[in-house]
């Protein structure tokens, strides 16, 4: 997931000179927020604040992380880049920026630095690209997969259209939570929103904001319920439908598309059900659990 080599010079050109370079890629405008956090004290703050370490993010490059209620619970989560040493562009849900550039601000009390809200700039994806290198703007494999499963991540000046289908297929079929439909604000655990699978977390790091559940929840494998992805038959039950096995609750369904969905799982209810060969249904619907081979599976121990 390497940044551009020439990663301090300015990348961003006018949308034509993009276009002509992006003809042969599936370029899908993200509904997401840019800002600038700058300034003499910028690492140490956000260090201070977010899951995962800034320390050693190479200029130009993204990593993926998390703001959390000091009990644990995700506030939002963000792609960071690394925009020069001391600065940062948080790559924000556009429904979520308001309030998270709010609690920055907030946390921010003396400390040497700027929060600001950019315009004019669009975060993008490119899910068949086959030579980022060539392409004048600030780009990377998103952070998340770092095989590339979830295409390159860049951002470039002006609008551009917004197409969300095929990127919304691939996000459902590879099993990633967007936190912004698929929880309510303060609903999730970061390990339940998969943060340590999708590389949202650095357990070495020191403090930040929620740490000490985050660390209570690895150390012991307490985290049995997480998003994991569905399979069925036909449409997608609506949201919010109960997963059950018999009289078992399981969890809910969240977004979906025909034949697969994302759900909210208790995983270590869900497979002792299957062990005893139980049906698991959304509503009338028969779902089959499909978690991915990354997904880290409950173990049922405490290791506390």
């Amino acid at each position: 997931m390497g940044a551009p080599e020439n990663a301090k010079r300015d990348r961003r050109l006018g949308k034509g000179a993009q276009k002509r370079h992006f003809e042969a890629a599936m370029i899908i405008r993200l509904d997401r927020t840019l800002a600038r956090v700058a300034g003499e004290d910028a690492l140490s703050f956000l260090q201070g604040l977010l899951t995962q370490s800034l320390d050693a993010l190479p200029f130009g490059a993204p990593t993926y992380a998390g703001l959390l209620t000091p009990q644990g619970k995700v506030i939002a989560d963000m792609i960071v880049w690394r925009e020069r040493e001391d600065a940062f562009l948080l790559d924000l849900a556009a429904s979520q920026a308001e309030a998270v550039l709010r609690r920055l601000t907030l946390y921010k009390l003396r400390a040497k630095l700027t929060i600001e809200r950019l315009e004019g700039l669009s975060v993008l994806a490119a899910l068949d690209l086959a030579q980022p290198s060539i392409l004048p703007t600030l780009i990377a494999i998103d952070p998340r997969f770092p095989d590339g499963a979830l295409g390159w991540r860049f951002i470039a000046d002006g609008p551009w259209d917004d197409d969300p289908a095929a990127y919304e297929a691939l996000r459902l079929r590879l099993g990633v939570p967007d936190l912004t439909r698929d929880a309510a604000p303060e609903e999730v655990f970061a390990l339940e929103a998969l943060f340590e699978e999708l590389h949202g977390v650095d357990f070495h790091k020191g403090c930040f904001v929620g740490q000490e559940n985050v660390s209570r929840m690895k150390r012991r494998a307490t985290t049995r319920k997480k998003f994991c992805p569905l399979s069925f038959e036909g449409a997608a039950p609506e949201a919010g439908t109960p997963v059950t096995a018999g009289p078992i609750a399981l969890g809910d369904i969240r977004t979906g598309q025909p034949g697969r969905a994302l759900g909210l799982v208790r995983l270590d209810r869900a497979q002792e059900a299957l062990d005893k060969g139980l049906t698991l249904r959304a509503g009338e619907t028969i779902v089959h659990l499909d978690p991915p081979d990354w997904l880290i599976m409950p173990t049922g121990k405490d290791e506390a």
